[in-house]
């Protein structure tokens, strides 16, 4: 029995407890982590988190049972932290791997905990982060641990497009736990620290005999322009922390409200004499669309995604007068904008992904087409583009497109145009809107008069130059309603600013169904 002034020794305990849990697996694991170059999971978190905000959950479960042919010793947490915090002051809910607690290898209760806070982010309309770094499925609780793995990718695929899904990949994630990841709406990853694989180094050498690092199998760097698995790379843990709290400030909290609107700092009128001058004159002659890009939207503001996969396609997060909005865009001075096979991959999912939040688009359009040959057949650029056909297709959120320069044939139809539901349609002077440029044309249309003429190569040039000034410019595909206005490059801003304020309150629906049936 305690008297006055003597602490109850239960919460001396308590805190003894808490402190025990806090440690993870212990002083000397911490400081190996720290060897490493790795940061505590709770240094983690810290740096992810507005200040004293994080509050934890679960965090004295312990893996049950005891035949796991575990150590006796029971680590207080089960390797993963879990709970919720804000960042610039919403609410997120978050889970931590600890690798220094038996590797954060997963078991059911590490399982268990992750699915708590997963149903809890979705109950609360919430964004869940997950901080990835495990050595995998933890080998001692067979089974259990391999249904804990898929009570996560369940919850992934059905929390899909109703909360954002963040993982940042801090360590290794192998196996099927690379699953998980893949299902989430962007990834995240440390430069020479964090992998992902399937089938590990141990396997392919046991099958093959080959040797192979984890960074060249699975690292950044190949899920950045091999694979196109992950959105954003970072040179270290800070960085990429830092990098989540601002990719999130894109998003709203859940499916059903809207992207957050920040004042902006850039004059929402002003116009950048640049762009009118952007465009050369010769259509054979490349530029970059990074730089319409940059010019259009607020300074600063954009955030590419998937930058060195795919670079023939641009796609990325930014702010255009304050709004939030995802931009999508060929790059004509990269396989001169054409379509292939990882461009239709990369545009379709990211224009889904903003339809899933409420995120406007705008589309800057410069592609003579999809890439042509038997390879790209063969692999199914049918099927490949029309994952673009369908995603533009099924967007309600707000669209506008912009074309710059080439919008020919199924490239100008599959990339926001008028009649696939896009509210607004700009075009430059320099747009050239036809089924094909002006030389496949002639060679087409006037194949026996070029032959018959005294100059053949004259001649051609010539019908060039005029089925051109008939046809590839935007006054024809104006004059027929294909775009709503021909701007100065100029104006883009601005125009694409008022646009955005008009169809604000934009409401659409389609006939019911349970989902559609998109070409994978």
């Amino acid at each position: 029995m305690t008297g006055a002034g003597v602490e109850d020794p239960r919460i001396v305990e308590l805190r003894q407890m808490r402190h025990t849990a806090r440690q993870g697996g212990g002083p000397d694991r911490i400081a190996r982590q720290h060897n490493q170059g790795k940061l505590f999971v709770r240094e983690r978190l810290e740096l992810l988190l507005d200040p004293g905000t994080f509050h934890e959950l679960e965090p004295f479960i312990t893996h049950q049972g005891g035949d796991l042919g575990l150590t006796t010793e029971k680590y207080l947490g089960e390797g993963v932290v879990t709970g919720y915090g804000q960042i610039d002051g919403r609410t997120v809910y978050v889970y931590a791997q600890d690798f220094t607690v038996l590797g954060g290898t997963l078991s059911e209760m590490h399982s268990r905990k992750i699915c708590r806070v997963m149903d809890l982010a979705v109950r609360n309309g919430t964004p869940i982060i997950g901080l990835i770094d495990s050595g995998g499925a933890r080998i001692q609780e067979g089974v259990k641990a391999l249904g804990g793995y898929a009570e996560i990718f369940r919850r992934n695929a059905q929390y899909s497009g109703v909360i954002p899904q963040i993982s940042v990949m801090l360590g290794p994630c192998a196996g099927g736990a690379a699953y998980s990841p893949a299902l989430t709406d962007l990834i995240i990853m440390v430069e020479k620290q964090s992998y992902m694989f399937i089938t590990g180094p141990a396997v392919i050498k046991a099958v093959t005999g080959e040797e192979i690092e984890p960074d060249a199998l699975g690292g950044a760097d190949v899920h950045m322009s091999i694979s196109g698995t992950a959105h954003l790379s970072a040179a270290s843990e800070e960085e990429a922390l830092q990098l989540c709290r601002r990719v999130l400030g894109r998003f709203p909290s859940n499916n059903v409200e809207n992207p957050p609107y920040v004042p902006p700092t850039d004059d929402p009128l002003r116009m950048d004499e640049d762009l009118n001058t952007l465009v050369p004159l010769d259509p054979t002659i490349p530029y970059r669309m990074h730089d319409v890009i940059e010019r259009v939207v607020d300074r600063g503001e954009f955030i590419e995604l998937q930058p060195r996969w795919a670079c023939n396609a641009i796609v990325g997060l930014a702010r255009i007068g304050g709004h939030s909005v995802g931009v999508v865009a060929q790059e004509p001075s990269v396989m001169a904008g054409v379509i292939d096979l990882d461009a239709s991959d990369k545009i379709a999912r990211f224009v889904r992904m903003c339809d899933c939040f409420n995120l406007p688009l705008v589309t800057f359009v410069d592609s003579p087409g999809f890439l042509p040959g038997i390879d790209q057949e063969h692999r199914g650029i049918i099927r490949h583009g029309a994952k673009v056909l369908y995603a533009y297709s099924e967007a309600t959120v707000p669209k506008i497109s912009i074309i710059t320069r080439k919008a020919y044939g199924g490239a100008y139809v599959v990339m926001s145009s008028k009649f696939l539901g896009t509210d607004v349609n700009y075009a430059w002077p320099s747009a050239e809107i036809a089924v094909m440029g002006a030389e496949g044309a002639v060679n087409i249309l006037y194949r026996k008069q070029i032959a018959a003429a005294e100059d053949p190569e004259a001649e051609r040039m010539r019908l060039i130059e005029e089925y051109r000034r008939r046809f590839n410019n935007p006054y024809h595909a104006a004059s027929a309603g294909y775009v709503d206005d021909i701007i100065e490059p100029r104006e883009t801003r601005p125009k694409i600013i008022a646009a955005l304020a008009a169809l604000r309150d934009k409401q659409t629906s389609g006939p019911p169904r349970k989902h559609g049936n998109i070409p994978m």
